[in-house]
């Protein structure tokens, strides 16, 4: 026995040498060595984005990106959005291989382009970065979801839908084809009309306003109703006359009639009434909300009367931080789906239910208890609609947009295709205040439409710079190269650090060569390349307006005369910037169908319907209409039986 035992202790001892000696003999793989493809250290580089521009610090290893810190002034809620998403994406993936993002495309070839630029100085080979085989996202699931109201469109209506049905006790469901919310609301120039007694109390009114409203009431009209705002505007107006006041005079019924006369009388008198008569609680109702707006109005640009309201923050970016806020905070009942792509809707016994759509190839069922609200916009960015529907401007193939990519329509067809009605959709509204690259409103010069002019290529004026937009815009295309110049002084800029409508400083404008500045009008007009004398006699003109000479071209709005240096011009272009027809509504916002009958379970709110602004929209009447029809489309939704 004990020789056994001696032999098992013996073999056992072997049996650990021979495992030892293995485990020395059999060395680990060899890792493959990791080719070097920067030279580590922190580079900068820079390119043009959409406000000017980007500047990206890319720090890396020899073999990874570790670090991008970016400075930029994009697009509040936009362009710095795509900023943010570019940048993630080549952090993530160390490649430039990164999709643009849709809405933002100068923000993201601007990020990308400073990026590279940064890269190119470490050394990388960036067509190996371009092309880099990148792992793609997990694929969607499909899904189904329920809620008491269903949205389609995230922007401004859209929102103001989904806080107002929920503050009347709804669920909610919003998605968006988008990769972000706001729509046109957020990179629009934010103005709201309404009369404001308050806000309107502390300006002067001219004579010439006087005569506005005088005749005004004195216009002959058809329609019942038109007639009835007549008699109480005079009624009103008497009124406003025999207190003394010399403030200026407003109300909701000469907004009504301003906004029907300059539709042409097209519009639905029902849907206008029930829209200014909406407006200044809408903006209380904002207010209550925490947004801001500046103690004063002013006139955008085809306004015609001093009711526009400014945000205190820049662009529409007041607007949807103030909604998002609220659903921040009430997340456990609205949820938004984004890059989500309505299809179709749901159509049972007659009435809408929800709607069919897309995520990532993954089909998506959203089943509404209540109602759905289709808030998807216009169609100012989709080429072949705007072609297939105008009847009124020449081809505008070749002009560009104001809209963001996603204004393309798409809720139209859905409508089109369960027999909602179309009304007005030849109704496109264009601009004169294109820039003439993008044909944004970005690097418009003008603050208010009181303190410009407008000069061709000759350096002439040629319109009343306060009239209907549609009227500006035909008659700059009638000028050479239907090309402009905004013409402002130091009463728009106080300082260079003043920053436009669109969150830009003078000075980064005059910098970036999009604005020119001069101590003469003399030296402007050179700059810009037009007759000395002619700008200098446009301005006198003006200026003698001013002091009440009779203004050759009709204009009745002034403030102060263009005659304190430094002098500023911008150049401007046509541009296409709003559809004033969609689908059809009544006041509570139920569409119709071709027959005038309400499509049971369907609303709609914004730049979607038609019917209201007539042939021509105001400016300052789009964003006070998403609030109004927005409100009253959500509360319509949640308290459907």
């Amino acid at each position: 026995m004990k020789g056994k035992k001696v032999l098992s202790i013996i073999l056992i001892i072997a049996m650990i040498f021979s495992m030892v000696a293995c485990a020395k003999t059999e060395q680990p793989a060899e890792q493959p060595k990791v080719e070097a493809i920067f030279t580590p250290g922190t580079y900068e580089g820079e390119a043009e984005g959409f406000h000017g521009k980007i500047i990206a610090k890319v720090t890396v290893t020899e073999t990874e990106i570790t670090d991008i810190t970016v400075e930029q002034s994009e697009t509040p809620g936009l362009g710095d959005k795509a900023v943010e998403k570019i940048v993630l994406g080549v952090n993530e993936t160390d490649s430039l291989n990164v999709p643009m993002v849709s809405g933002a495309t100068y923000s993201s070839k601007g990020i990308l382009a400073a990026i590279t630029a940064a890269l190119e100085k470490a050394g990388a080979d960036i067509e190996a970065l371009k092309t880099k085989e990148v792992a793609g996202a997990a694929k969607a699931e499909d899904v189904e979801k329920t809620a008491d109201v269903i949205i389609v469109g995230a922007g401004g209506a859209g929102l103001a839908a989904a806080v107002t049905a929920h503050e009347n006790g709804a669920s909610v469901i919003v998605i968006e084809k988008m990769p972000q919310v706001g729509g046109n609301t957020m990179i629009s120039g934010s103005a709201l009309n309404s009369a404001d007694p308050d806000r309107q109390a502390t300006l002067e009114m001219t004579e010439l306003e006087k005569k506005t409203v005088e005749g005004i009431i004195a216009a002959e009209q058809t329609d019942p109703i038109v007639k009835e705002w007549q008699a109480t505007l005079k009624t009103e107006w008497e009124a406003h006359v025999a207190s003394g006041k010399t403030t200026l005079f407003d109300s909701p019924t000469l907004h009504k009639l301003q906004t029907y006369n300059g539709g042409d009388k097209k519009g639905n008198p029902e849907l206008i009434s029930t829209f200014t008569e909406g407006t200044l609680p809408a903006i209380q109702w904002l207010e209550s909300m925490g947004m801001e707006f500046k103690d004063s109005v002013f006139t955008v640009l085809g306004a015609l009367w001093n009711r526009s309201h400014k945000p205190v923050k820049p662009l529409g970016t007041g607007y949807i931080e103030t909604y998002m806020s609220y659903i921040e905070k009430n997340k456990a009942d609205i949820e938004i789906m984004l890059d989500t792509t309505a299809k179709n809707f749901i159509v049972e016994n007659g009435a809408v239910v929800g709607v069919n759509a897309e995520n990532g190839g993954a089909k998506v069922t959203l089943k509404a208890n209540k109602g759905v609200i289709l808030a998807a916009g216009g169609f100012g960015a989709n080429v072949e609609m705007r072609e297939q529907y105008n009847t009124v401007w020449p081809s505008l193939k070749d002009v560009k947009t104001t809209n963001q990519s996603g204004a393309t329509g798409d809720g139209l067809v859905m409508a089109q295709e369960i027999k909602a009605n179309l009304v007005g959709m030849e109704y496109i509204q264009l601009l004169p205040m294109g820039d003439p690259v993008t044909g944004s409103l970005s690097g418009n010069i003008e603050q208010g439409v009181q303190n410009r002019i407008f000069v061709n290529k000759e350096g002439n004026r040629f319109v009343d710079e306060g009239a209907r937009r549609d009227v500006m815009t035909q008659a700059l295309m009638d000028q050479t190269d239907a090309y402009m110049w905004v013409i402002v002084d130091q009463h728009s800029y106080p300082t260079g650090d003043t920053k436009n409508n669109f969150n830009e400083t003078i000075d980064d404008l005059v910098a970036a060569g999009r604005a020119f500045k001069a101590d003469t009008l003399e030296d402007l007009a050179k700059q810009i390349g037009v007759d000395p004398a002619n700008l200098v006699a446009a301005v006198d003109t003006f200026n003698q307006s001013v002091d009440g000479t009779a203004d050759p071209f009709g204009r009745t709005l002034f403030a102060d005369k263009i005659d304190t240096a430094p002098y500023y011009a911008g150049a401007r272009v046509p541009t296409v910037h709003h559809t004033m027809g969609g689908v059809q509504i009544n006041t509570t916002a139920q569409v119709l169908d071709v027959n005038g009958n309400v499509i049971k379970g369907l609303y709609a709110a914004g730049e979607v319907t038609g019917g209201i602004h007539g042939t021509n929209r105001l400016g300052g009447n789009a964003l006070a209409d998403i609030a109004v029809f927005g409100r009253i489309a959500g509360e319509s939704a949640a308290l459907a039986k």
